[in-house]
């Protein structure tokens, strides 16, 4: 062990003897050089100069320990930026959207459900508002020109509904789309779905009406024949024809309601509303929630039309259209491509029979 030492005259300390003795022993019974003897007799100086001097270098000065530069770990790689997040849903994520909203439709209350009514009810009057205003200041240009008249209506209605999608309201042509949906699925019942359509409906025609005595009431639009010109003519058309423009038009309504779902920024759900609104506007088509502040108004406002011809004859086959695109175009061409019953798994193929 002595010899460990770098001079024969040191006299190491008892404790790195014994240190050195360990490492020395685990060498010879392992086979394995863990620290040359260099380094071990270095060790045991150091030890024993520190031991001898009580702490100095051997010149008074107290003995300097170098610190030890710890070695920096590796820096963790920066993480990857998040993807932005899609502008719209694929369609079947949409879907899935679409009966959750249906679903929270479904579970309100009748009072809320009636209020949100009329709230639709007047978001979608002042859309009309707005395109009656609009006629009116470009009657002589639609003159000579009608379809530019439709064209100015078309484009200014649709923020009605964006109002109704962006700060929620309950409208009921978009409702036969979406509770319908929720029901096909399982998340409402039947009994849930005739609520919501009960209390929307009667809520839509009660803003629709309020609205009305509001714009009569400005007298904005006293002299203007724009409404009263369109109560006599969707008075006027046969019942089939009103069924069918009602279809027609709530298939574009629900696509834009179905659309502004899958959007998931205001520039994209504004897209989504205005387009497919502005095309029924401009095609002509029949709305119902629309047809009653429009005809109302005409009626309000002097036109030839009794309240009876008005409900008989544009109301009603406009509502039956309206309801069968949400039910049938929409929700249950959807929930057969999208849904739990599009998803079924394939059946197997029975076993052969044995020979």
């Amino acid at each position: 062990m002595q010899q460990l030492c770098p001079s024969p005259k040191m006299n190491c300390p008892r404790h790195a003897r014994l240190a050195v003795a360990r490492v020395q022993r685990v060498q010879q019974r392992t086979g394995i050089a863990i620290l040359s003897r260099s380094v071990v007799a270095n060790a045991a100086a150091g030890i024993a100069s520190v031991s001898q001097n009580g702490g100095s270098n051997g010149n008074g000065a107290h003995a300097t320990l170098t610190p030890v530069t710890p070695i920096a770990a590796p820096a963790a790689p920066a993480p990857a930026p998040a993807a932005p997040a899609p502008g719209v849903l694929p369609p079947a994520a949409a879907f899935n959207a679409i009966v959750a909203a249906g679903a929270a439709k479904a579970a309100m209350p009748a009072w809320k459900t009636f209020l949100m009514g009329i709230m639709a009810g007047c978001y979608i009057s002042f859309g009309g508002f707005m395109a009656v205003t609009a006629a009116t200041m470009c009657a002589g240009l639609g003159a000579t020109n009608p379809i530019l008249t439709r064209l100015v209506m078309g484009a200014l209605f649709p923020f009605g509904l964006l109002i109704t999608l962006v700060c929620g309201a309950e409208l009921y042509t978009g409702n036969t789309a979406l509770v319908t949906a929720a029901v096909a699925e399982g998340k409402a019942t039947p009994k849930d779905l005739a609520k919501n359509w009960f209390w929307s409906y009667a809520g839509n025609a009660v803003g629709s009406l309020l609205m009305v005595g509001l714009v009569a009431a400005t007298g904005l639009l006293a002299t203007s024949p724009v409404a009263a010109n369109m109560a006599v003519a969707k008075s006027a058309l046969p019942f089939g024809q009103a069924l069918v423009r009602g279809l027609l038009c709530n298939w574009l309504v629900c696509s834009a309601v179905w659309m502004a779902a899958a959007a998931t920024s205001l520039p994209g759900k504004a897209l989504a509303a205005y387009l497919p609104v502005m095309a029924f506007i401009t095609l002509g088509l029949e709305h119902s929630v629309a047809n009653m502040f429009f005809c109302s108004l005409g009626i309000v406002q002097g036109a030839p039309v009794s309240w009876g011809a008005f409900l008989t004859n544009n109301l009603l086959p406009v509502t039956l259209g309206n309801t069968l695109a949400g039910v049938l175009c929409m929700a249950a061409a959807y929930c057969a491509c999208f849904g739990a019953a599009g998803n079924k798994p394939a059946a197997t193929a029975a076993p052969a029979a044995a020979k």
